[in-house]
């Protein structure tokens, strides 16, 4: 096992502009501002202008994280991009990115996806590719265009997500115990279809019939993806945590994903740690699934949520049914 770490050197993040909000949403589905936000804790979310795609978020937070890292795109040599929404399914976005954001032809380049722990998992597959030697630089992005998978006509689904993207540049550490501490990753694949989208993939390809029943929209089904959710977070905190034997109150700072803040409460009180340890920015921009770790991740350390030394751990869920945990000393 490599003794080398990895340490986050530089975040960014990039939201649109165009702001949604649940007032907005109620002119157009049998909803309202009080219903969302009691049973979700979003008041709104951001949505994609006209001809922005999801290399182009991407691009803008990589742009931000490598200013705030101090290095420009020749520095790069592994850009892994978390997405289930690339601009096209065949190539990659991390190619597009890697074009319009100039990054050497010799980096490697590829898409991850494992939805909303997608960041995660890209984080730990970056760390053990740097850790490997052959790279030096890293550039993680997770980015997401939900806005164009989600049925606006469908309000158990549409109320819930947004569009946005974060980024992390990642290097070599140079101080033991500092950095990326390690990872926990798993997934419930009996559960693949409590969160999906069902058509489109090489199982059943677009037809004009599965694109007018709307089969290449996100389906959901709550309640029990809450269930899972709550479950699956709360054990990968546990076993982060018993790994690298710290107690829940050494943590500083939790970045969960943004999904419900039911369920972000709900870890709160298992893992008895007060709400002022969570970082959430929910309200504001619903869930962006693999941008909203790295987004919120960006925001608390501009926001001086998070200081030299501190202990971060990041928790997710997301379909698959996938699930994550990641330990950080800054």
């Amino acid at each position: 096992m490599s003794t080398r770490s990895t340490v986050i050197l530089g975040t960014g993040a990039y939201a649109p502009r165009r702001v949604l909000t649940n007032e907005d949403l109620a002119h157009t589905v049998d909803t309202s501002d009080e219903w969302i936000r009691t049973r979700t804790g979003i008041r709104e979310r951001r949505i994609a202008g006209e001809g922005e795609n999801t290399s182009d978020m991407g691009v803008a937070a990589a742009k931000a994280a490598l200013a705030d890292a101090g290095l420009v795109p020749a520095d790069i040599d592994l850009l892994v991009v978390a997405t289930v929404t690339p601009d096209m399914p065949m190539p990659a976005a991390a190619c597009m990115i890697q074009h319009k954001l100039g990054v050497p032809t010799t980096a490697a380049c590829f898409d991850l996806n494992a939805a909303c722990s997608g960041f995660i998992y890209a984080l730990d597959t970056a760390s053990a590719m740097l850790t490997s030697g052959r790279y030096t630089k890293a550039l993680v992005i997770g980015v997401e265009k939900l806005s164009a998978v989600v049925d606006w006509k469908d309000r158990t689904t549409c109320v819930l997500f947004g569009d946005g993207a974060g980024a992390v540049v990642m290097g070599l550490g140079a101080e033991p115990g500092r950095g990326l501490l390690g990872t926990k990753l798993g997934a419930f694949g009996e559960s693949v279809d409590l969160l999906c989208i069902p058509r489109g993939g090489s199982a059943a390809p677009a037809t004009v019939e599965s694109l007018a029943n709307g089969g290449h929209f996100i389906k959901m089904k709550g309640k029990e993806v809450f269930k899972v959710a709550v479950r699956a977070m709360d054990e990968a905190a546990r076993d982060i945590l018993e790994q690298h034997q710290l107690r829940a109150d050494q943590i500083a700072l939790v970045i969960p994903h943004q999904a419900n803040l039911r369920i972000i409460e709900a870890i709160s009180e298992y893992l008895e740690l007060p709400m002022e340890r969570f970082f959430v920015n929910l309200e504001r921009y619903g869930n962006t699934s693999a941008a909203s770790i790295p987004l919120a991740l960006d925001e608390a350390r501009r926001s001086g949520r998070i200081k030299p030394g501190d202990v971060t751990l990041l928790v997710a869920f997301g379909a698959g049914l996938t699930y994550g945990s990641a330990l950080i000393r800054w």
